[in-house]
């Protein structure tokens, strides 16, 4: 592959030594400048809790319809449960993706002030009740991914000459987002353009993807106009920018487009984990991103305008 997409080991984010820290920051920078996209080694969540999350994904998806549509996400407040196959188009004028999915999110109960508030994405998890260990793997999960994604955040200040806790704040009761995928196989004959998932951009600050072996994940390369894979890696994250980051910096790291085609001939399962940020933090160009000659290309905005308006896109 001519063109591909760096692994880069983060174990020093957790040093104690800021040089350390500085070193995968600016690693972090170079890929953050290119495509956006860039895989992590060395980010402390066990290779045991990821495979019981994929177990658990298996255990639910492979459960017969009237089943999985007892959690359905129809009946959440808060777009929550499970999301049937062809239920979502990612990529506008093209059929609808290839996947059906489960959504989870941090607990609200229905007399918290969020949700009495009517916040958007604010409410009670569904879960399958078929599966003791289904809830608790899901949340340790995410609580897992939530610290390691507000690490990222500190290397992406380092990144970007700020202070290390520039971002703290907007980490601040994030909106987290943890999806399970299952791709079937691609049909022998698809309809035109039809794929597992549609050519997007995330929304949110940081996407940490979990995907098996089975491949099919593809990024945009701008420069060769071309899709290049992101083949699985034993051990990584696939780790991209979402567009509230590019927003953020004027368009000087990146969100790019990416889409899932599943040629494997095989189930595909994947687990996205999205980090959105503080639903109140107001997020506008970072005045180091600007110039005379540079001005800001977006108006400010709040994290909860922004994911609204990026969700009404998407499920019209």
């Amino acid at each position: 592959m001519s063109v591909s997409i760096p692994v880069i080991d983060i174990s020093g984010l957790f040093s104690s030594d800021v040089k350390e820290r500085q070193i995968v920051a600016q690693q972090m920078k170079q890929a953050c400048e290119d495509k956006g996209f860039f895989y992590i080694s060395n980010h402390g969540i066990s290779t045991a809790l990821q495979q019981a999350v994929f177990e658990q994904s298996k255990q639910f998806f492979d459960l017969p319809m009237n089943e999985k549509e007892k959690v359905h996400k129809k009946n959440s407040i808060a777009n929550r449960g499970y999301e049937p196959l062809k239920n979502q188009t990612l990529e506008a004028g093209t059929p609808a993706d290839l996947k059906e999915g489960f959504y989870a999110g941090r607990e609200y109960a229905l007399d918290s002030q969020a949700v009495l508030a009517k916040r958007f994405n604010h409410g009670p998890n569904q879960w399958p009740t078929q599966f003791p260990e289904f809830e608790s793997t899901m949340q340790r999960y995410q609580a897992e991914l939530e610290v390691l994604a507000k690490y990222l955040m500190r290397g992406l200040a380092l990144s970007l000459s700020l202070s290390e806790n520039y971002f703290d704040d907007f980490c601040q009761d994030s909106l987290v987002t943890l999806r399970l995928l299952h791709y079937p196989p691609q049909p022998a004959n698809p309809e035109p353009n039809e794929k597992g998932c549609g050519a997007h951009t995330d929304f949110g600050a940081l996407t940490l993807l979990l995907q098996d072996q089975q491949g099919g994940l593809q990024v945009w390369d701008q420069n060769s106009e071309s899709w290049i894979d992101a083949p699985p890696i034993e051990g990584t994250y696939v780790i991209n920018l979402g567009d509230l980051i590019a927003r953020w910096t004027n368009n000087r790291f990146k969100s790019t487009l990416h889409r899932v085609i599943n040629k494997s001939g095989k189930q595909r399962y994947s687990v996205p984990f999205f980090f959105g940020g503080n639903p109140d933090y107001q997020v506008q160009c970072l005045p180091n991103c600007k110039t005379e000659n540079e001005p800001a290309l977006f108006a400010p905005t709040t994290v909860e305008k922004h994911h609204i308006e990026m969700y009404r896109r998407t499920y019209g």
